[in-house]
C-alpha cells in the first residue's frame, strides 16, 4: 500500500470506509492488510430470543437434547457461541396461546396502589435458558417488554396496540401509570438478580409503530422520551444505574432513524438504539453517538430449510452471513440478533428446528457462529485495505488481542488470499469455514513472516484468527 493511500485511509470519515471495502478489494488484488489503528465501532455481540414460550418448547426436550440445543446456541466450541439473549418481559394475565405471563397479572387497583407482584421462578422458562446461557459465558441479557399490562394502557388490553397511560397524548380515567410501569420493569430485573442473572439492558416497548393481535403497545418518539424521564431515575433509585435503557425496537431500521430526533431530550439517558429489519434493513449508519443493535430479523414466511445456499433465498445461511456483514460493516451495528433461537414449527423463523426430540440446526445458525464465535463482546472493528474481487471482508481485534478476519465468497470459484496485520507479529493462524458441507470446520491456512495464506472456497464464509506471540503463550 502506498503512503498516500494509508494516509487517506486514516483521515477519511468512518462511513466512507464502511462502504468502500469491496471497491478497495477490486483495486488491490489478493492481499489484504488489516490496519489496527483504523478503528470503528465496538461490538457487543450476536444473539437471539426464546420469548413467547419458545423456551417452554425447548424445556420439553429430553435433558440430553436440551443441553445439545443450548450448546448449539451458546457454546463457543460446540455451537454458534451467541453472546446476547433477548428475553420478553411478560404483560399477559396468563400463559394461554403462547402468552408471556406478567409478574403482576391483576391490576393493583390504580397506579398509586401497592403492587401485588407474582413471581413463579420461571418467567415462561426464560430464566432457565438465561441461567444455562450464563453457564456458557453469556453476559449480555436484554430484557424487552412488548407491552405494559393492559390495565396500564389506553385500550385496557396488553394486545392490539394502545398506549401507556400518562405519556403525552394518552390520558386515562384510571390515572398516570408511568411510574407504576417503571417500578414494574425494575421489579422484573430484581427477580432475575435474585436468581443470579444480571440484566444488562432494558427495553420498555417493542415495535411501537405496529398494532398486532398479540402483546403490542404504540409509542411515538416523544412518548418514549416521556417514559424514559421516569424510568431512568427509577433505575438509579433501585441501584440499577448499570442497566442500560434501550430504545425503541421499531419494525425497521429506517423507522428508528426517523425517531431519533424525538429522543433528543433524553439522549443522555439512553444506552443503546435498537431496531428491527422487517420494514427496512440496516444499510447505513444512524445519526447517533450511541451503539446501535439490530435486535430482530428472520425469514418469517419461508418454509423450513436448513441449507447454506440455494440461489440466495431468504432462508439461506449465506444470505444471513451477508445480512450480518451489511449491518456490521455498512451500518456500523454493534449487535445483531435473529428472532428465535430454537422453536417448533415449519418456518424459517428460528435458527434451530425442534420436532419432538429431534433437534435440527440450520445453516443460518452456523452463519451467525462465523461471526459470534470469533468476534467476541468488546471487539473493535478495524480497517482492511485490499481484497480479492468478489470477496466481502471485515476485521476485528478482540479484547484478548487476537484478530479475526472474515471473508464471504459469493462467487462460484475459490479465491486465494493473503492476510497480514500492520504492526502485528502474527505467530499463529487458524481458519474455519462454513458452506454446504462444513459447519465452522477447520480450514487449511499457512503462516509465513506474519502473513496468512488461505483459499476461500466458492460460496462460503471463512474466518481467520491471528494471534501474536504474547497472546499465543498467554
Amino acid at each position: 500500500m502506498s503512503l498516500l493511500l494509508l494516509i487517506t485511509a486514516v483521515v477519511l470519515p468512518l462511513t466512507t470506509f464502511a462502504r468502500s471495502v469491496d471497491l478497495e478489494g477490486r483495486q488491490a488484488g489478493n492481499t489484504i492488510t488489516v490496519n489496527l489503528d483504523q478503528k470503528y465501532q465496538t461490538i457487543d455481540g450476536f444473539g437471539c430470543s426464546e420469548a413467547f414460550q419458545r423456551a417452554v418448547q425447548m424445556s420439553k426436550l429430553t435433558k440430553e437434547q436440551q443441553q445439545y440445543t443450548l450448546d448449539l446456541l451458546f457454546s463457543t466450541t460446540k455451537g454458534a457461541g451467541l453472546s446476547i439473549l433477548r428475553n420478553g418481559i411478560g404483560s399477559s394475565p396468563d400463559m394461554s396461546s403462547d402468552h408471556m405471563v406478567s409478574i403482576q397479572p391483576k391490576s393493583p387497583g390504580g397506579p398509586s396502589s401497592a403492587p401485588n407482584y407474582v413471581w413463579d421462578g420461571s418467567d415462561n422458562k426464560q430464566l432457565w435458558v438465561s441461567q444455562e446461557a450464563a453457564k456458557r459465558g453469556v453476559k449480555t441479557f436484554y430484557a424487552n417488554a412488548w407491552s405494559a399490562p393492559g390495565y396500564m394502557k389506553t385500550n385496557g388490553n396488553d394486545a392490539n396496540g394502545g398506549t401507556l397511560c400518562g405519556v403525552s397524548g394518552a390520558s386515562c380515567s384510571s390515572g398516570d401509570w408511568k411510574q407504576a410501569y417503571a417500578d414494574y420493569l425494575v421489579q422484573y430485573i430484581k427477580y432475575y438478580l435474585e436468581s443470579n442473572v444480571t440484566i444488562t439492558h432494558l427495553g420498555f416497548v417493542n415495535e411501537p409503530d405496529l398494532t398486532t393481535s398479540y402483546a403490542s403497545m404504540r409509542f411515538s418518539g416523544s412518548q418514549a422520551a416521556d417514559f424514559i424521564k421516569v424510568l431512568h431515575p427509577t433505575l438509579e433509585k433501585a441501584n440499577l444505574s448499570s442497566v442500560g435503557i434501550n430504545c425503541c425496537d421499531t419494525e425497521g431500521w429506517g423507522s428508528q432513524a426517523s425517531m431519533l430526533g424525538q429522543l433528543s431530550s433524553v439522549d443522555d439517558l439512553i444506552s443503546t438504539i435498537t431496531a428491527h429489519s422487517y420494514t427496512s434493513s440496516p444499510g447505513s449508519p444512524m445519526s447517533t453517538r450511541h451503539r446501535v443493535w439490530q435486535t430482530e430479523a428472520a425469514d418469517l414466511n419461508g418454509q423450513w430449510q436448513g441449507g447454506w445456499y440455494s440461489g440466495g433465498g431468504a432462508g439461506d445461511g449465506m444470505t444471513w452471513a451477508n445480512n450480518i456483514y451489511t449491518a456490521i460493516v455498512n451500518a456500523n451495528a454493534s449487535g445483531y440478533l435473529y428472532w428465535i433461537g430454537a422453536q417448533t414449527g415449519t418456518t424459517n423463523s428460528k435458527l434451530i428446528r425442534l420436532d419432538g426430540d429431534t433437534v435440527s440446526p440450520s445453516k443460518r445458525l452456523w452463519a451467525f457462529g462465523q461471526w459470534s464465535r470469533f468476534v467476541r463482546p468488546g471487539a473493535v472493528r478495524v480497517g482492511v485495505q485490499g481484497a480479492s474481487s468478489g470477496l466481502r471482508t471485515a476485521a476485528f481485534q478482540n479484547v484478548d488481542g487476537s484478530v479475526a478476519v472474515q471473508f464471504i465468497n459469493s462467487g462460484a470459484s475459490a479465491a486465494g488470499v493473503q492476510v497480514k496485520v500492520s504492526g502485528f507479529n502474527s505467530s499463529t493462524a487458524a481458519a474455519f469455514v462454513t458452506d454446504d458441507s462444513h459447519d465452522i470446520s477447520d480450514l487449511t491456512v499457512s503462516l509465513s513472516d506474519g502473513t496468512a495464506v488461505v483459499s476461500v472456497p466458492a460460496r462460503a464464509m471463512i474466518t481467520i484468527v491471528l494471534k501474536q506471540e504474547e497472546a499465543a503463550s498467554a
